[in-house]
């Protein structure tokens, strides 16, 4: 396995308020972003979890967005304890949390 077990990126884009796409900072994205740092922290994944804001990850009508690496995994997280669930169920025990799980339409 690479430097890091698991690598998320969390959507952090911002639009103007008229933009009829919404944006995933003005629905919370930022303070999941920061707590889902301070929690890898301090849950002593520090070197083995990297949490990273991204720009738009193109899923905006499921937003606050997030994306789990290697194992491509999207979620939609809405709340503190959402990011709590994914961090104990699927960063630590390797199991997905399908209720938080964006359903993609096949293209």
């Amino acid at each position: 396995m690479g430097r890091l077990q698991k690598h998320i990126f969390i959507c952090n884009n911002q639009r103007k308020e008229d933009d009829p796409r919404g944006c995933c900072a003005s629905r919370g994205s930022p303070d999941l972003l920061d707590y889902l740092k301070r929690r890898v922290h301090d849950c002593g994944l520090k070197g083995k979890v990297r949490i990273n804001k991204a720009g738009c990850l193109d899923a905006c009508a499921h937003g606050p967005t997030m994306v789990v690496y290697p194992d491509d995994v999207w979620y939609s997280p809405k709340t503190k304890e959402d990011m709590e669930e994914i961090l104990t169920e699927h960063i630590q025990n390797d199991r997905v949390v399908e209720r938080l799980v964006i359903q993609f339409k096949k293209k």
